[in-house]
Formats: C-alpha cells, sequence, structure tokens
C-alpha cells in the first residue's frame, strides 16, 4: 500500500475534524488547521497519490520551469499543454484582474481588483519562483556546493524575498528549502507557509520529491528523506465533497501500491533534462489510480 495514501488521508481528515472555519482573500472560506509536518524516504517509496489521479507532466513540467527554466512566463507552461498558472497570468497591458477580499477597516471585502504590474512583466506570474530562482542563482549554487562542499551548512533556498513581493501576483507558497548531504544521501526540508490540501499538496510533494531525485543524480549521490513542513493547511468549503469522495474511495477500495520513478541514467547535467511537453527524460511507472477528482481553483 501506498504511505503517502495514507498519510494524506489522515491529515484530510485531521482538518475536517479539528480545522477552523476561516475567511481568507480568495471569498471561499476554508478550514483550517495551523500546522502540519510529514517525513518521506524516497528509498522506500516515491509518493505520488492513488486515490486519485494526479496529472505528474504537469507537475513535473512546473518544478522544471521555476528550477530549471528558471521562468516567471505562463507562456511556457501554456506551450507544453499546462494551463495551472493561467489565472494569475499578468495580462499583455501588464494588468491583473481578479475578484477578491481586501481587508478594509478590518474587516474582508469582495471586491473586483486591478493590479498594475506593468507591460514589462506581461504574460508573467510578476517577480515570484523561477524569477527569484535566476535573480539569485539558487539552483547553480545549490548544485555546485553540494558536489563540491557537501558537508555545507548552509544549502538553502528562499524564495521569499521581501523586495519582490509586492510585484508578484502570488508569492511563493512553498517558499523554502533546506538541503544536506548525510552518508552518501541528499535530504531536504521544505516549508509551504499556505498549502490547498486538494489541490496544491499532492503536486508539490511530488515535485519537490522530482527535485530531490534529480539533484541527487547529477551530484553521484542516492537520494534521502523529505521532511514537509506545513503553516495553513486548508480546505476549501467548495472542495469538502471531492476530499469526502477520496476519503471513501481510500476507506472503501484502499490504495494501489506507489508507482516508481524512473530518469533517464544518460543525464549528468540538471539542465539537459527534457523539458519538453513529452518530458521524455522523466517517468512515472507502474502508476495505477482510482481516477480524477475535480476541485475548483480558489484565486
Amino acid at each position: 500500500m501506498s504511505k503517502w495514501d495514507q498519510e494524506y488521508i489522515k491529515l484530510c481528515k485531521t482538518i475536517l475534524k479539528n480545522g477552523q472555519k476561516v475567511e481568507n482573500r480568495t471569498g471561499i472560506d476554508s478550514i483550517k488547521i495551523p500546522s502540519y509536518h510529514l517525513h518521506f524516504d524516497l528509498a522506500e517509496e516515491f509518493p505520488c497519490l492513488t486515490t486519485k489521479q494526479l496529472y505528474f507532466r504537469q507537475a513535473i513540467l512546473e518544478m522544471l520551469w521555476i528550477y530549471q527554466a528558471q521562468s516567471n512566463d505562463v507562456r511556457w507552461l501554456q506551450m507544453r499543454d499546462v494551463h495551472i498558472w493561467d489565472e494569475w497570468q499578468i495580462n499583455k497591458d501588464g494588468l491583473w484582474i481578479a475578484t477578491q477580499n481586501v481587508l478594509e477597516d478590518g474587516k474582508l471585502v469582495k471586491k473586483d481588483i486591478i493590479k498594475d504590474f506593468g507591460k514589462d512583466l506581461a504574460y508573467t506570474i510578476g517577480t515570484a519562483y523561477g524569477y527569484i530562482v535566476k535573480r539569485f542563482g539558487f539552483t547553480d549554487k545549490i548544485i555546485d556546493t553540494i558536489k563540491n562542499n557537501p558537508t555545507d551548512r548552509r544549502l538553502v533556498i528562499s524564495l521569499w524575498q521581501d523586495d519582490y513581493l509586492k510585484t508578484a501576483v502570488l508569492p511563493s507558497c512553498v517558499w523554502s528549502t533546506e538541503w544536506d548531504v548525510t552518508d552518501g544521501k541528499i535530504n531536504i526540508w521544505v516549508h509551504q507557509r499556505s498549502c490547498d490540501v486538494p489541490l496544491g499538496l499532492p503536486f508539490n510533494v511530488t515535485q519537490y520529491s522530482v527535485l530531490l531525485s534529480l539533484i541527487a543524480q547529477v551530484c553521484g549521490l542516492k537520494v534521502g528523506t523529505i521532511d514537509y513542513s506545513i503553516k495553513d493547511a486548508h480546505i476549501y468549503k467548495n472542495q469538502i465533497d471531492g476530499i469526502k469522495e477520496q476519503i471513501k474511495r481510500f476507506e472503501t477500495n484502499g490504495d494501489f501500491p506507489a508507482p516508481e520513478l524512473w530518469i533517464n541514467p544518460e543525464i549528468k547535467d540538471f539542465y539537459q533534462f527534457d523539458n519538453s511537453k513529452e518530458l521524455k527524460d522523466i517517468k512515472i511507472k507502474n502508476y495505477q489510480h482510482l481516477g480524477p477528482i475535480k476541485f475548483p481553483i480558489a484565486q
């Protein structure tokens, strides 16, 4: 059985049982718990949910968009038939338009908002994610340090940079990773400030498992563990029925064995992994699942 499915269902049940209903900027109330921690040993299992279908091609390409292409341009994803950032794309005139709750006199009030990011940031999500990775050269620094100074205790990537928050449509949710090499294995600690458990978390866990695996291969090391820390783990109220269906599937049908991650063993340069629509160098094999569950996006 998949350990990840078991832990995921446990988290969902915890939120539904103990979570507090809160308002938020999206205008769609959520049920939240303040924090949660997950632990994965990639040598034992590659985490990819089986109680619902995970669109792993899109998840992996989004990760490569951030850390390999180091791009904030949504068209890069759209060219590869990935549309998860379409709602946050700045338009050709440099404007981003949405309906959200805004704080007025200490209360959240729903309003139509227009933010002008300038035409220089048209078609992007602003100064977030891949923009920050490129701006500070994070991918190169991590790989170079792991190869040449693996005992370094400053192997940190922080996508939360104050100078660039106001010009980001959505500041990074998964905002920090800490890396270390122990006994020939690479381990990371992932920090997420806000977690859409039905939609975001399954993507994010698989993404960072792949990222760790790719970095391990190009650095000539083995995969280790992921510790995953979440603040504000939430389920939006319009996602509750879908989560209850997923829990029912788990309790009625169980889950499948975890799939396997295949990485082209010939690739030794992180920037040489294929990032085309076909994703030729990275595959999820023997993936069995109980079918998709559609969850709405809260913008």
